[in-house]
């Protein structure tokens, strides 16, 4: 397999300005990054850094004000708002700190939302929720609503819906951020067992140790990749 085939994110110096009143705002500057198929990644530095910058250009929910962004292949940062759209519906799953949870539905039900917005009505849908749902450890917590389940299991649910449509990409914001030091690093073992079956995963982490936990690190100083090492 080619070097270029094996590869799932390419960029190519990007950079992201943001109009601040009458000045601007440099957020991201010249970033370029390559991450493998199957690699996992901590993007990484202080407060300020750019981090979540690069995570939404990365997802998909931002555009870069300068710079290539090329997913599979393919330069999503040339794309349609409708294609953008397809590509976060289709083969992106997304895991926020704040979780994004529907507070009203129970376990598989906020789970079934994410192929319900990409209208993936099929018979086989269900079956494959509810194998995220086993992936997780939650197959007896299926009908309990958000409420009802500790900071880790609603973790969780945050993780099988990001699994339901079968992502290309897991990207991660601050996954154990709001979770004490034992919980983290239940998230952190399952995020290690994902990647261990063939998945793609980019957390963002302030977190030195959970940062260690990735099997590479890219680390951003004021906007700018200052290191990028580890196993590949």
């Amino acid at each position: 397999m080619t070097h270029q085939a094996q590869m799932l994110i390419h960029t190519e110096n990007l950079s992201r300005r943001y109009r601040m009143g009458g000045s601007e705002v440099w957020a991201l500057r010249s970033a370029s990054i390559d991450i493998g198929r199957g690699e996992f990644a901590a993007i990484t530095g202080p407060s300020g850094a750019g981090k979540s910058t690069l995570m939404h250009i990365l997802g998909c929910l931002e555009r870069p004000t300068e710079g290539r962004y090329l997913l599979d292949g393919r330069d999503v940062s040339a794309m349609t708002d409708d294609q953008l759209s397809r590509v976060r519906g289709k083969e992106i799953g997304f895991i926020f700190q704040s979780y994004n949870l529907v507070h009203q539905l129970n376990v598989l039900e906020n789970i079934m939302l994410a192929p319900f917005y990409i209208r993936d009505h099929r018979p086989e849908t269900r079956e494959r929720c509810m194998r995220a749902v086993e992936m997780v450890g939650l197959a007896d917590r299926l009908k309990h609503r958000p409420a009802e389940l500790s900071g880790g299991e609603v973790q969780r649910v945050a993780i099988a819906r990001a699994l339901a449509n079968d992502p290309l990409l897991l990207l991660a914001d601050e996954p154990t951020g709001n979770l004490d030091s034992e919980t983290g690093a239940g998230i952190m073992k399952l995020f290690e067992s994902l990647n261990q079956s063939g998945r793609t995963i980019i957390i963002v982490t302030h977190d030195p140790l959970v940062a260690a936990r990735a099997k590479r690190q890219i680390r951003l100083v004021d906007g700018r990749v200052a290191q990028a090492e580890g196993r590949r």
